[in-house]
């Protein structure tokens, strides 16, 4: 019997399936596709941290693995919560694509007044910048934050650059290097997560990138030490072993940021504890003004 691939029904997450479910068939395992809806596709008008964050997308699909309901699903690993549940598992990881941001805009930097992004990282990241522009709430898929822009809503939106790469998108604009625009931990790459079968997750081992595993461990380690829920603005960005990661103010005014090597989880772990260290009012002031509990 095939294997069934539980997706989300946006086109670039069905894209990301689709390329996993080719570089299966291409080991002889057959497979099949199950669009599962989620809260977080269907309310598109509130601010992501007042929905559930971005682990809103991963949920619905974590329960349909338990129910039995598909083997697996495909996320921008990005999405994927520190804290997971029982009776799932992370089986593989792709080659990462590009970590970086890309601001989408067709005037000259100078002429941006307006920004639309929901990441709380985008837009305190954007704030400390020279960019002298409104920073105004942007959710919906790719396809819908384009459509915003060429309607004017916007003069400037921003997309992850792997995932126009992925949806062979040529937009102009921006792109915004990761050593500045520190990117959301594990931003760029594909994460495969199956039921907690032994045999079924090794079906997946040989599409499994052993680098990408490595350095995308450490800034889970990082983002677990830091903690504070999608609402902190933090990146976190490991190439090579080699660690970057900050936490800012909402309004980008302040930042606490540490550069190290993060060769290994321990080194990690101590890493994000001195940053959450250093980090703790900023990661307050956030919890705070955004109104959430813990």
């Amino acid at each position: 019997m095939p294997l069934i691939a539980g997706t989300r029904g946006s086109e670039l997450a069905l894209v990301q399936t689709e390329k996993v479910c080719a570089m299966l068939s291409d080991l002889g395992i057959e497979t099949e596709i199950k669009i599962i809806k989620t809260e977080g596709d269907a309310n598109t008008k509130v601010p992501l941290h007042k929905v559930g964050g971005q682990g809103i997308f991963v949920r619905a699909l974590d329960d349909a693995i338990t129910r039995g309901e598909v083997d697996f699903a495909v996320h921008s690993m990005k999405d994927i919560p520190a804290a997971r549940p029982e009776g799932v598992r992370t089986c593989a990881i792709l080659k990462r694509d590009s970590p970086a941001d890309f601001l989408v805009h067709e005037c000259p930097l100078e002429e941006i007044k307006v920004v639309g992004t929901s990441s709380t990282r985008r837009r305190a990241q954007l704030m400390r910048g020279n960019l002298n522009a409104e920073i105004k709430e942007l959710r919906g898929n790719v396809d819908t934050r384009l459509r915003k822009l060429k309607e004017g809503e916007y003069d400037a939106i921003v997309l992850a650059e792997a995932g126009m790469q992925r949806l062979g998108l040529n937009l102009p604009g921006t792109r915004l290097l990761p050593q500045w625009y520190v990117p959301s931990p594990n931003q760029g790459t594909i994460a495969v997560v199956c039921r907690n079968d032994d045999d079924l997750a090794a079906q997946f081992e040989t599409i499994n990138h052993i680098p990408t595993e490595k350095d995308t461990a450490i800034e889970r380690v990082v983002m677990e030490e830091i903690g504070g829920g999608c609402y902190t603005p933090q990146g976190v960005y490991c190439e090579s072993g080699f660690l970057i990661a900050e936490v800012l103010s909402l309004d980008g005014s302040r930042y606490e940021r540490i550069e190290d090597g993060g060769g290994s989880p321990q080194e990690a772990r101590f890493i994000g504890q001195k940053l959450k260290s250093l980090a703790f009012d900023l990661i307050e002031e956030a919890r705070v003004s955004l109104g959430l509990e813990y």
